[in-house]
């Protein structure tokens, strides 16, 4: 049976022409600006620095695309919007993409569907098939090492996010459990964030506490910190489900200060009844929302907290109802009063929600590999995507209209630009439209990024 595929379209003619589109265009790309996620890993040298935590056990004979070139292939491939290693198939004759993989023969195709598959689904162990193994730990300190290349001085203090979110599971994986406040099956990722920096990122499954595992991770996040800024001050911020007597009594053995939201209960309600009804007097008389903000020792009854530790209420009044919100710290009164300690250090902990997103713009959802290990592996390349575009705003955009954009403006206004390729024995030609609608801002992004 003979397959067609129709390579002519014709549309609704423009007056007296015809309009007609075909898939003629020869060597093109849709993906030109790509060219400066290549320059902002030439500053960061990010990638090379990946592909040396794994190990390939492969005949080096009979190799035609080396580690670093599909490691490459696959960050690029997700920062650029393309989520699934189908999408290789028809990537792998992408001029520019073999470009950014550093492909040398640029007649030679890239690493297909098949053999990215194989690079991901290694198990660590020997295998007839699955030669190429990577190193976790390896991976987890060059996040941190990236960190602390992209200052240029000792920061003086710095305030660690943690938090969890939910990645919706739709097969069979390993580690497959479900979870009741998600309503489906998932895993429950850790991430740990400074500011846009990306220091840690765990996939765990679901049937655990948010915070399990969360000690080993600040553990050694802050290990590493302090090697190199060992008088940084340090503060570990993050929601009431990271509020364990494990954690912060580690921080305070430990020199590391914490904000953590505080899951209310009767007890609390009691000691913050007058403020509460001081913020409904204030409502009735403004409709306004009202907040009147308390702070107290508090200890457990149960024994659960190994000491009294400082409390921070929020007793507010809205639409009618009360709304107390309780946050424990170790940071002192002197340094930060009640209200701005809530307002300015607490709530500074929602712009990590929106680095979140950004993991999922990146697919850092795509987990739907066998094992735990492969899906890792996943987790890791759609992180150094987030590592590569954060480097490009924070390298090249600082100046621009782009400074503060998400990773989804990013990719549209810098990287989906579309170009004609010409190769030549001396050169590779990218032609760009005269009607990109940001000139300027390119022009801009590549002096940033060639200094």
């Amino acid at each position: 049976m003979t397959e067609c595929t129709q390579n002519s379209f014709e549309f609704q003619s423009h007056f007296s022409r015809a309009v007609r589109a075909q898939f003629d265009g020869g060597a093109m790309t849709s993906d030109a600006g790509g060219l400066l996620l290549r320059e902002t890993d030439r500053r960061m040298n990010l990638l090379p620095r990946l592909a040396q935590c794994f190990l390939d056990g492969r005949n080096p004979a009979r190799v035609e695309h080396p580690v670093g070139q599909m490691v490459a292939q696959r960050v690029y491939g997700l920062a650029l919007g393309y989520e699934d290693l189908t999408d290789h198939e028809q990537l792998r004759q992408d001029p520019v993409l073999k470009l950014l993989a550093g492909q040398p023969d640029l007649d030679q195709p890239l690493a297909g569907k098949s053999t990215l598959n194989r690079l991901e689904l290694s198990t660590g162990s020997p295998d007839r098939y699955k030669k190429i193994t990577f190193w976790k730990q390896a991976i987890d300190e060059l996040l941190v090492e990236v960190f602390v290349e992209a200052h240029t001085s000792t920061p003086q203090e710095i305030v660690l996010d943690i938090d969890t979110t939910d990645v919706a599971l739709h097969g069979d994986q390993e580690g497959r459990f479900f979870h009741g406040y998600y309503d489906h099956y998932c895993y429950l990722p850790l991430y740990v964030f400074c500011g846009e920096h990306l220091l840690c990122a765990r996939l765990r499954p679901a049937n655990i506490d948010a915070s399990a595992g969360s000690l080993s991770e600040i553990r050694r996040v802050v290990e590493q910190i302090r090697r190199h800024w060992p008088q940084v001050r340090i503060t570990l911020r993050g929601d009431s489900g990271f509020c364990r007597d494990e954690l912060m009594s580690w921080c305070e053995n430990n020199g590391v200060d914490f904000v953590f939201g505080f899951a209310r209960n009767p007890r609390l309600r009691a000691l913050v009844a007058d403020a509460l009804i001081q913020a409904q007097q204030q409502w009735e008389q403004t409709r306004k929302p009202a907040r009147v903000f308390v702070e107290f020792s508090y200890e457990t009854t149960s024994g659960s907290w190994s000491q009294a530790r400082r409390v921070v209420a929020k007793a507010e009044h809205i639409e009618g109802k009360e709304n107390p919100r309780f946050v424990v710290t170790s940071r002192s009164t002197q340094d930060w009063p009640a209200q701005k300690l809530y307002e300015e250090l607490y709530c500074a902990r929602g712009d990590m929600e929106n680095r979140i997103k950004e993991q999922f713009v990146l697919f850092a959802d795509r987990v739907s590999a066998e094992t735990m290990r492969a899906n890792q592996l996943r987790l890791y390349f759609s992180s150094m995507a987030y590592v590569l575009l954060s480097g490009l705003r924070r390298i090249g955009l600082k100046a621009t209209e782009l400074a503060t954009a998400q990773a989804a403006t990013i990719r549209l206004r810098v990287l989906k630009i579309g170009a004609l390729v010409r190769i030549t024995v001396r050169k590779v030609w990218i032609s760009l439209p005269r009607s990109y609608p940001w000139p300027d801002l390119f022009a801009q992004l590549h002096r940033a990024l060639s200094g």
